[in-house]
């Protein structure tokens, strides 16, 4: 059975010795009457009278505890200094960790058998603790997706510009019933997209002036821009075209009710004069429209511009700033032009590109069929209402 060892106070420890200096007992007999250990008693005597100087020297004292404090205090701001700055490269790191690499990557880095716990290493890296136990469902693996994959491929070889609605239908006709979404996940997992990159073509100046949008009087009630007779609306716009060695930029101008191309520029600069060149080059060869709708761009606000059109009595209309809808006749003809001809095709030359694409329009208005338009071509609805017109004009009566 283990005892508790007794504790004495200082006070207790000085009277034994102070009674041991007195020398009316002996050691002995000291230890005895308190119940110590004389070799106890000894140890005190001898610490006793070896500080006994300090009483007498109170600042030696005072000194020496401010010495360690000063140490103990200048060793912890030394240690609190570290640890901010270990706080503040740690706080660094973990940022750059989490801007240059993924989640799903710097899951890889938590390590089961550290001594940090999961939780901590999972704060540090910035990722939840329950992805770690998360295992994606394995897409595309079974029988019928591979075949719907292949079919995919097959489609998008034989027609590269094909969207996801169009995928839809197509695979629809081969025996897939599938949605968009799925179409699109399954494009990324195949690593195909449709041929229609994005390149911003024309810019807005900011002194010019903007004129208003006149085109929501046609607006009927699903919101479309329906324009009955031709040469009321005409709209137009650049976009542009890649080449083997830099870029070049084509301009047309379309009937809005028609849906016929009037007059087409190529130019390997997008400047004033190919966008007044291209309306001149159409009002020389067409009745001129009520109203031409372009967008913002610096080209279509520039004076040159402008005057043109305000010397033959044409209302000006602009698109809305970023509002690329407004202009949709324009802009779903550059559609298919470049799904039905120009990403079907590698030029090397600015001659070669314009000789395609001058056949291309040349097809597009006397053959090729529209559904806006009644599946007719452009010409066929132009010309018969031009036609139609004429013969109004000659049965009016002649004034005297």
């Amino acid at each position: 059975m283990s005892t508790k060892r007794k504790t004495y106070s200082a006070e207790f420890k000085a009277k034994v010795v102070l009674e041991v200096l007195e020398a009316e007992l002996t050691l002995n007999q000291i230890a005895s009457k308190y119940e110590l250990l004389p070799a106890n008693v000894k140890n005190w005597k001898k610490m006793f009278l070896e500080n006994i100087s300090l009483a007498f020297d109170k600042s030696t004292v005072v000194k020496e505890y401010k010495d360690k404090i000063e140490v103990l205090q200048n060793s912890n701001d030394s240690l609190a200094k570290k640890v901010g700055n270990l706080t503040v490269e740690k706080d660094f790191l973990v940022e750059k960790l989490q801007s240059l690499v993924s989640s799903k990557t710097r899951k890889k880095f938590v390590d089961t058998e550290h001594n940090l716990s999961l939780n901590q290493q999972c704060k540090l890296l910035k990722i939840a603790k329950s992805t770690l136990y998360y295992e994606p469902v394995k897409r595309f693996s079974s029988e019928w997706e591979l075949k719907l994959l292949n079919a995919l491929n097959e489609i998008h070889s034989d027609f590269p510009y094909y969207g996801t609605r169009r995928l839809v239908t197509a695979l629809e006709n081969e025996g897939f019933w599938v949605g968009r979404k799925l179409i699109k996940s399954a494009m990324e997992y195949i690593g195909i997209r449709a041929l229609y990159p994005q390149h911003k073509t024309t810019q807005a100046y900011k002194e010019h002036y903007k004129y208003k949008y006149l085109l929501e009087e046609f607006k009927n009630d699903n919101n479309q821009v329906i324009v009955d007779t031709p040469n009321r609306v005409w709209a137009t716009d650049i976009t542009y075209i890649k080449l083997e060695k830099g870029f070049v930029y084509l301009a047309a101008i379309i009937d809005w009710n028609t849906k016929k191309i009037l007059s087409w520029k190529l130019s390997n600069t997008m400047d004033t004069k190919l966008t007044t060149d291209l309306l001149n080059d159409a009002l020389s060869r067409y009745p001129k429209p009520e109203i031409f709708n372009t967008d913002q761009g610096s080209q279509y606000t520039a004076q040159a511009h402008v005057d043109i059109l305000k010397k033959h009595g044409i209302r000006i209309s602009m698109d809305g700033k970023g509002r690329s809808i407004d202009n949709i006749c324009i802009e779903r003809f550059w559609r298919t032009i470049k799904y039905e001809e120009i990403y079907l095709n590698d030029y090397k030359s600015m001659s070669e590109l314009r000789y395609s694409i001058d056949n291309y329009i040349v097809k597009y208005n006397s053959r090729r069929l529209h559904s806006a338009i009644g599946n007719k071509t452009p010409n066929e609805v132009y010309d018969a209402a031009m036609n139609s017109l004429m013969g109004e004009i000659e049965l009016l009566p002649e004034v005297a």
